[in-house]
C-alpha cells in the first residue's frame, strides 16, 4: 500500500454512479419507483447492500486502506428505464474515498441483478464511473 502518514487530513467525498439497463418484464414491475420481488424490496435492500459494500472496501480491493467514513449516501432512481445509483460518501482523513464510492453504488447494482434476476437475466450494468471527487491535491468534476 501507498505511505499516506505525511499526507495532511482533509475532509474529502466522492460519488459514483452505476447505470443499470432493465428489460421490460422488470420494468412492468416497478411500483411507485420501488421493485418489490420474492426477496423483498429490491431498492432498499441494494441501498443497504452498497452501504455494507462501502464499509468492506479495503477488505475487497487489495491496496485499499482501511477508512474511517463519516457518510454514506446512497440514492436510487429511475431515469429513462433505467435505474441510476449514486453512491456519495465522505471522510476526514489522509487519503480519498473514490474506491467505497466506486464499491457502493457497484455492489448496489450486483444486489438489484440479484433479487431480480428470478424475472431476467438480461438485466445489464451498463456503466459505474466516478462523477465527483473533493479533498486532497485534486478535484475532479465529470463534465
Amino acid at each position: 500500500m501507498v505511505n499516506v502518514g505525511a499526507k495532511e487530513i482533509t475532509k474529502r467525498s466522492a460519488t459514483a454512479r452505476t447505470i443499470i439497463d432493465l428489460p421490460e418484464v422488470i420494468l412492468n414491475a416497478v411500483v411507485d419507483g420501488e421493485i418489490r420481488g420474492k426477496k423483498g424490496p429490491v431498492f432498499e435492500v441494494a441501498r443497504l447492500a452498497g452501504i455494507m459494500g462501502v464499509k468492506r472496501t479495503s477488505d475487497l480491493i487489495p491496496m485499499c486502506h482501511p477508512l474511517s467514513v463519516d457518510g454514506i449516501d446512497i440514492d436510487i432512481s429511475m431515469q429513462d428505464k433505467k435505474v441510476n445509483i449514486e453512491c456519495t460518501v465522505s471522510c476526514t482523513g489522509k487519503t480519498g474515498v473514490e474506491m467505497e464510492a466506486l464499491t457502493g453504488s457497484t455492489v448496489a447494482a450486483l444486489t438489484i441483478y440479484d433479487m431480480c434476476k428470478a424475472l431476467s437475466h438480461e438485466i445489464v450494468i451498463e456503466k459505474t464511473e466516478l462523477v465527483h471527487k473533493s479533498g486532497g491535491k485534486s478535484e475532479y468534476q465529470k463534465a
